[in-house]
């Protein structure tokens, strides 16, 4: 069993020298403005995901994905001697869509602070269905009258009974 710090370790590593090897080695003109946000690898530490964002349209996203898949055998090998494992990973790229899902939560956040809003509007506008008070309240006269009757005495309270 692989110690889950390890793994963690190993896969920070991966993201880091990935990040470095795309930034300064690879020199493919496919390759567009990319940032790698995350890396995992399995517990045995033999298949690598490395997840990446690009800056542009679908286009560039495609081209992209082209160049890394056609640099992927100097990754392996970059990351291989570097991690100084016993078998280098296997990696895979993905698309990480962290942006669209960015921007799907900031439409529903607005759609939930319109819906807020237009309850505000109709609730300063809503009057009561009966009466202002709709619970019966009793004056303290009553109260005071009603406690006398049911204590029976005459005398005031506090006094010395015998």
């Amino acid at each position: 069993m692989t110690d889950p710090a390890k793994v963690r370790r190993h896969a920070e590593r991966i993201r880091e020298l990935v990040a470095s090897v795309v930034r300064s080695q690879i020199k493919d003109p496919r390759l567009g403005m990319i940032t790698i946000t995350d890396a995992r690898i399995t517990a045995d530490l033999r298949d690598a995901t490395v997840f990446y964002t690009v800056l542009g349209d679908a286009a560039a996203q495609a081209s992209t994905a082209a160049a890394l898949e056609s640099a992927k055998g100097m990754l392996r090998s970059t990351v291989g001697k570097a991690l100084g494992l016993r078998h280098s990973p296997t990696l895979t790229f993905v698309l990480d869509d962290v942006q669209d899902q960015v921007k799907h939560i900031d439409d529903l956040l607005a759609a939930a602070r319109n819906a807020d809003a237009e309850v505000q509007r109709l609730a300063a506008k809503a009057q009561y269905a009966g009466e202002a008070q709709p619970y019966r309240v009793e004056d303290e006269d009553e109260d005071a009258d009603v406690e006398d009757a049911e204590s029976g005495d005459d005398e005031p309270r506090g006094g010395d009974r015998r």
